[in-house]
């Protein structure tokens, strides 16, 4: 049982710093949002493998959904606005190397020192969507609703302030 998850598990991680590596060294923006696509449709795989459904959807949803296509509409916008195609250029590889390296280094010895015996098992009568929603319109449900009302008054708050135009005055 345990061999067939780690086989998808395996070819997925791989894909994903497959697509990883190409965003990083692709000189083209738009092959770049596209293999971001593909990170993160990936990652959206490994979750569900880990049984994290609702952070799988989230994902896909927010990310996917969301932010990419966002991306790769402007990337296409700007693109034929200047009617040239966009290229990038790499600057400051030595300190992006450097970060790299400590960053790989530090989630390492955190990955070296998780117990994970200490992982408890989850239910098997409910899966995780079903928990996240009953919490969240119980325990959580006032910091739920709290939350949303922030967002919708960003949003009105942004809608008004981009809608505001400044007259121009002859002095």
């Amino acid at each position: 049982m345990v061999v067939l998850i780690e086989i998808p598990f395996y070819i997925f991680s791989g894909l994903a710093i497959l697509f990883a590596g190409v965003i990083l060294f692709t000189k083209n923006l738009l092959y770049g949002a596209f293999s971001l696509v593909g990170t993160f449709l990936c990652v959206a795989a490994i979750y569900v493998l880990a049984q994290a459904e609702f952070v799988a959807v989230t994902q896909l949803m927010v990310y996917v959904g969301g932010i990419v296509v966002l991306l790769i509409f402007g990337v296409m916008l700007t693109n034929k606005i200047t009617d040239k195609g966009i290229i990038t250029s790499s600057y400051n590889r030595f300190l992006g190397a450097i970060i790299a390296i400590s960053l790989f280094v530090v989630l390492f010895y955190g990955i070296l020192k998780i117990n994970f015996g200490a992982v408890k098992g989850q239910s098997a009568d409910m899966n995780n969507v079903n928990q996240i929603g009953v919490e969240l319109l119980t325990e959580y449900l006032l910091p739920f609703e709290i939350a949303a009302v922030v967002l919708l008054i960003a949003l009105i708050g942004s809608s008004v302030i981009s809608g505001y135009k400044t007259k121009e005055t002859d002095e």
